[in-house]
């Protein structure tokens, strides 16, 4: 890694997800279509949780901060892919480096809501005497705060570490937005400790929370696995398998890209793993809890009917 930042690049051209001009209107409007019900989609079910006091428990509590998280995660992204695809190739140097620490920020942070979701599960499912104390709202707002910090942290690490690259060949980065393994190809300096610094952060990210949720799940399956009755094991699986397909979705594509040696990386490959978790998993995920959860249905039936007859 340089020792400062002798960039000579002021700005970047971002590539997008085709050169092929016959694809890129159909794409454009797939993609603003995506974007238009992701954000409905999650502005909905921040407005359900709030305005329905059934839903005012911790679980819904994290539900509308991972919304929330999904939102930003996609709009620091989408705009810009969609200016791509109307030929809005180019961006600031600044402005590639805030996109990369927003995306830093906000992507970490999704896998940190899954794991504290996770835990919210296991205790609803395996302490649900003590889930009103183990769970208050003091311990809930502890949870997101600590989970902000971290990844803030990360993001200005690997921030950081980009701004000591020097950039004096192509600018043409081979994405749709400014992803740190991209960048690392254009950069004409030594990459090797950005790279071990990558995985290294991607790792005390990705691993513990991923094993946070393996724990999680093991204790609420042998739980769940002890209820004699079936309406009550399936009373119990149905609140956590939505929480358990989003979590799929999302650590399935991230430890794709993300946990495997940089020599393997393959652009092209991964502009679609990237499309999955930085657009259509943000989409998903309202439809997800929703589709799958008595509570939010009955909600969302409660506010159509409230709303009608208005």
């Amino acid at each position: 890694m340089a020792g400062e930042n002798d960039t000579t690049v002021t700005e970047f051209l971002l590539m997008g997800l085709t050169d092929q001009p016959e694809l890129q209107v159909p794409l454009f409007v797939t993609f603003l279509s995506i974007y238009v019900i992701t954000l409905m989609g999650n502005l909905g079910m921040i407005l359900l949780i709030r305005i329905d006091p059934q839903l005012h428990s911790p679980m819904y509590f994290f539900l509308s901060n991972l919304s929330f998280v999904d939102i930003c995660c996609t709009s620091t992204i989408t705009p810009k892919m969609l200016a791509t695809l109307l030929d809005g190739k180019s961006i600031s140097f600044s402005g590639c480096v805030a996109q990369q620490f927003f995306y830093a920020l906000f992507i970490s942070l999704e896998a940190l809501m899954l794991a504290v979701m996770a835990y919210d599960r296991y205790v609803a499912v395996c302490n649900p005497l003590l889930y009103t104390s183990m769970m208050s709202q003091a311990v809930c707002l502890r949870l997101i705060a600590g989970s902000y910090a971290a990844v803030f942290i990360n993001a200005i690490i690997q921030v950081s570490c980009t701004l000591s690259l020097s950039f004096c060949n192509s600018k043409r980065i081979q994405h749709f937005f400014c992803d740190i393994h991209p960048l690392l190809k254009l950069s004409c300096t030594d990459t090797h400790i950005n790279e071990i610094l990558l995985f290294a952060f991607s790792f005390v990210i990705g691993f513990p929370t991923s094993l946070q949720i393996f724990i999680s799940y093991a204790y609420i399956l042998s739980t769940i696995l002890q209820i004699h009755s079936a309406k009550g094991r399936n009373k119990a699986f149905s609140t956590c398998a939505s929480h358990l397909t989003a979590v799929t979705l999302f650590y399935g594509s991230t430890f794709f890209i993300y946990l495997h040696p940089t020599p393997n990386y393959s652009l092209e490959r991964n502009k679609v793993v990237s499309v999955l978790y930085t657009t259509v998993i943000p989409m998903l995920n309202p439809l997800i809890y929703s589709l799958r959860n008595k509570e939010v249905k009955r909600a969302i039936r409660k506010t159509i009917t409230k709303r009608i007859s208005l």
